[in-house]
């Protein structure tokens, strides 16, 4: 695969815009293991091997243990995840998948039962952040340094 081509120099005041959005979304004081479980798992339904690879690598060095990421695409059937984990995985897949998806009032009575009004809404710009992201690195075939 060949990267195609580079937003970043193309369209540089964009590129620092969402730079400066996604440094915003990361000091928003959002439990990092949600965070990371955010991106993770928008990053894994998209189909962006260039995040995903890079958001599992940072949630391990912030501690995060690898069984827990390695079971991150199966969730569901995994003891490895609270309750509040759940209600933001699942968040994320129907936020991430929302013209399939929607978000159903029950799903949105579940999150705002674990989180403040705040957090949710932190939890929707961060989803946002990541699939904006994800589509950037897919879209333009963002090719990671490391060599496999």
């Amino acid at each position: 695969m060949q990267s195609r081509i580079n937003i970043a120099k193309i369209t540089p005041e964009l590129y620092q815009s969402i730079q400066a959005l996604d440094a915003a979304v990361d000091a928003a004081g959002l439990d990092k293991r949600l965070l990371h479980l955010v991106k993770i798992r928008a990053s894994q339904i998209n189909g962006c091997s260039y995040c995903t690879d890079i958001h599992i690598r940072d949630a391990h060095k912030d501690g995060m243990d690898m069984q827990t990421l390695y079971m991150t695409s199966a969730w569901r059937e995994s003891p490895c995840f609270d309750a509040r984990d759940r209600a933001v995985l699942e968040w994320t897949e129907h936020l991430t998948r929302v013209a399939e998806l929607g978000v159903p009032d029950t799903l949105y009575e579940s999150v705002k039962a674990l989180f403040s009004e705040e957090e949710i809404a932190k939890l929707i710009v961060a989803v946002g952040m990541i699939n904006l992201w994800n589509r950037i690195g897919v879209s333009t075939q963002l090719i990671h340094p490391r060599k496999p």
